[in-house]
């Protein structure tokens, strides 16, 4: 489905993100602004760069992560930034962008909510003369100027062979499969099901697995996920695995299989090593999450941004097609990496969540367990 891809370790993307001049490219919103620090040491570069989160309610690494760790970058390269959050509402996504091309940025990132939205900000911008980068989810036929994010076909793979993993752990015969999907508006969603599926399809084709009920789930929204999967068990209660697309969608599922006594006993899987989601995994309710180094994403495409806002053309280390354009986008992809219980504490080690906030109440024994210092 795409080729020209480089997908590098977290740490080759962080080492060759090279910068080179070479002239310069012509709901509540949780809004922070801030200019460069003042000194001579850290003078604000030309350019301000403004980052349009989606939303706080699909994941909490947009607010928890993905906001800090672009504002420590920003700040301590001294370059001005604006980063706001669109709380799932086009119309408000719409007007931030508006807002800040105004407000004289010269370097708009997006995460978009769909690549609809995300194109027409992103024409806009460009006809400004405002470099564009496509943060985390690739805008379809959005022409941004770069691309930086996890290799996310290569995360449904880790999803699929881990989910196949915990149930052959179960000893399952012929497991009754579920597929609770993400958004069908997001990109990310279509490449995380064909990794996943690219696994799962030759489990159903030999009959080794039965596939079951398989829906994707609008904007991501855990409630709806919830209800979703409560009419699947409803429909086959024989359900004996959940590839469920992110921690929020697979914690969804597994609010209903408590209630069914299940939890525990029907594996599922999840992404984004949110503190929910490895605290069940810690509990033994969730078999697996995807763990992708968000301070090393967002380093990359703050780098990136805060080259362009200095007047240089920074570097990308691959390229990623564009399914409806055709184009190649310049692009930086790292590397996921899968955890299960016995790696939890990898996600821990990394600094991504803190044994302080993972390791409360009745999960410390866990923590013990999982050897996370």
């Amino acid at each position: 489905m795409r080729k020209g891809i480089l997908s590098l370790t977290a740490a080759a993307a962080a080492m060759t993100l090279g910068l080179t001049a070479c002239g310069g490219e012509g709901g509540d919103t949780n809004a922070q602004t801030s200019a460069a620090p003042s000194g001579a040491a850290s003078q604000p570069a030309a350019g301000k760069v403004g980052v349009i989160l989606p939303d706080s309610k699909s994941s909490a690494r947009w607010e928890t992560a993905d906001r800090k760790y672009l504002e420590e970058a920003f700040k301590t390269a001294g370059v001005a930034y604006d980063i706001q959050n669109a709380q799932g509402d086009k119309n408000q996504f719409q007007t931030i962008a508006d807002q800040m091309i105004t407000n004289g940025a010269t370097v708009l990132m997006i995460v978009n909510l769909d690549s609809g939205t995300g194109k027409a900000v992103l024409d806009k911008a460009k006809a400004q003369g405002v470099a564009t980068i496509d943060y985390d989810r690739l805008t379809l036929n959005g022409g941004a100027s770069y691309y930086v994010s996890f290799d996310n076909t290569k995360v449904g793979t880790l999803q699929g062979e881990g989910l196949v993993k915990c149930l052959t752990e179960k000893k399952a015969d012929k497991p009754i499969v579920a597929e609770l999907n993400g958004s069908p508006t997001d990109n990310n969603a279509t490449l995380f099901k064909n990794g996943y599926d690219a696994v799962l399809k030759a489990k159903y084709d030999s009959g080794e697995y039965v596939k079951g009920p398989d829906q994707s789930v609008p904007d991501w929204d855990n409630a709806q996920a919830g209800t979703i999967f409560e009419q699947m068990l409803t429909e086959q209660p024989k359900i004996a695995g959940v590839l469920a697309a992110n921690d929020g969608l697979g914690n969804a599922a597994i609010t209903v299989l408590k209630k069914n006594n299940l939890n525990g006993k029907v594996p599922v899987t999840g992404q984004d090593a949110t503190v929910q989601g490895l605290q069940n995994i810690l509990a033994g309710d969730q078999c697996m999450t995807v763990y992708k180094a968000i301070k090393k994403e967002a380093d990359a495409a703050a780098a990136l941004a805060i080259g362009l806002a200095k007047g240089e053309k920074p570097a990308a280390t691959g390229t990623v097609k564009d399914t409806e354009s055709g184009a190649d986008v310049p692009a930086v992809l790292l590397d996921p990496q899968a955890i299960f219980f016995d790696n939890v504490k990898d996600v821990v080690a990394d600094g991504f969540v803190t044994k302080e906030e993972l390791c409360t109440g009745d999960f410390a024994a866990k923590c013990t367990e999982a050897g996370i210092q």
